[in-house]
């Protein structure tokens, strides 16, 4: 099926109104995390709702809520899926999905329906009946969001789709259009991104940031316009598409190291020890710049990893954003007369 169509989630319809405070209570299964801190964080803005600490396995959070909210427990490095914040009793089934108040079990049924949409695309045999599917698929994201652009559910439809990726006039397109979705952080961060990521485009010079761990402080520019050719990769060890990326990576720098092509990692959205554990693992040649976390996702719009970009001698950009056979092809390219 089109992967701009497979979202993770959808949501039901539901109009919501403005409402008294009422009182929640989430029970969140963390099994062998006794003693541990759990908070529970809104999705759009990042900030802790509540925090409590696990006992018998479970994180218990109770409060009161005068409008429904997006919201996800995090313990750890233990995440649990995006949920509605709303008064009742919110559970989590075995596979980890919220159920026992209205919005969550609207919300489980709807998945479900998809799921069997997919279902029934798997067993196609036709592009006719392929196409009919997908649009049928379509149609039901496309509804509800139409139906509740003014709410929460709306916006979480529009960030669930392609709106991460987006370009920022066409992020600003949405946004003139769906307005409600403007207030909301998230969907102004992913304006900011675009605009930086549309900044640091192939014919563009890099821009530098800086990195401190455990006492030493590395910038881009250490290895950056420095008179070789550096492929920098921002990857994280947790990250599988990363790690498959590296088997190219090492070719390209088994091929042209000794021409002056140099690669560089940037271990980003990941901790220390486990970036270090990766690239014992993985046996990474190069040198790695850890803990960068956002700083550079941030400064240059990355949105998803790996992030691979290809600086010329000068420090020019020369290539963003390719992969496999595509990235191969460009540093080719420019190394073809060294």
């Amino acid at each position: 099926m089109n992967n701009k169509l497979l979202i993770s989630a959808a949501v039901l319809t539901l109009a919501v109104s403005s409402m008294r405070a009422e009182p929640f209570k989430v029970i969140a299964p963390l099994p062998d995390l006794n003693g541990k801190m759990a908070k529970m964080v809104n999705f759009d803005s990042g900030n802790t709702i509540d925090s409590v600490m696990v006992k018998d396995g479970v994180a218990t959070f109770k409060g009161s809520i005068d409008e429904p909210v997006l919201a996800r427990i995090e313990a750890g490095e233990t995440r649990l899926p995006v949920f509605f914040l709303e008064s009742g009793t919110i559970s989590f089934s075995k596979d980890n999905n919220p159920f026992g108040t209205m919005l969550n079990d609207q919300f489980r049924n709807m998945v479900n329906e998809l799921q069997f949409i997919q279902n029934i695309y798997g067993r196609a045999h036709t592009p006719e009946e392929k196409g009919r599917l997908e649009m049928r698929y379509a149609a039901v994201i496309d509804s509800t969001m139409q139906a509740n652009l003014d709410n929460v559910m709306g916006y979480y439809i529009f960030v669930s789709g392609d709106a991460p990726r987006l370009k920022a006039k066409e992020l600003r397109e949405a946004m003139a259009k769906y307005p409600a979705f403007a207030n909301y952080k998230r969907v102004q961060r992913y304006l900011e991104s675009a605009e930086r990521r549309e900044a640091l485009q192939p014919g563009g010079k890099f821009a530098d940031f800086e990195v401190t761990y455990n006492g030493k402080t590395e910038r881009l520019s250490d290895y950056v316009g420095k008179g070789k050719y550096v492929l920098v990769d921002f990857w994280a060890s947790w990250c599988g598409p990363c790690i498959r990326q590296t088997a190219v990576l090492k070719d390209l720098y088994s091929k042209y190291k000794d021409k002056g092509l140099e690669v560089l990692g940037v271990a980003v959205w990941d901790e220390p020890e486990n970036t270090l554990k990766g690239i014992e693992e993985h046996a990474l040649p190069w040198h790695n710049i850890i803990n960068a976390q956002t700083i550079p996702t941030d400064l240059y719009g990355i949105t998803g990893i790996p992030c691979i970009i290809l600086f010329g001698p000068d420090g020019t950009i020369l290539s963003r954003d390719k992969q496999n056979d595509d990235l191969r092809a460009d540093v080719d390219k420019v190394m073809a007369d060294k």
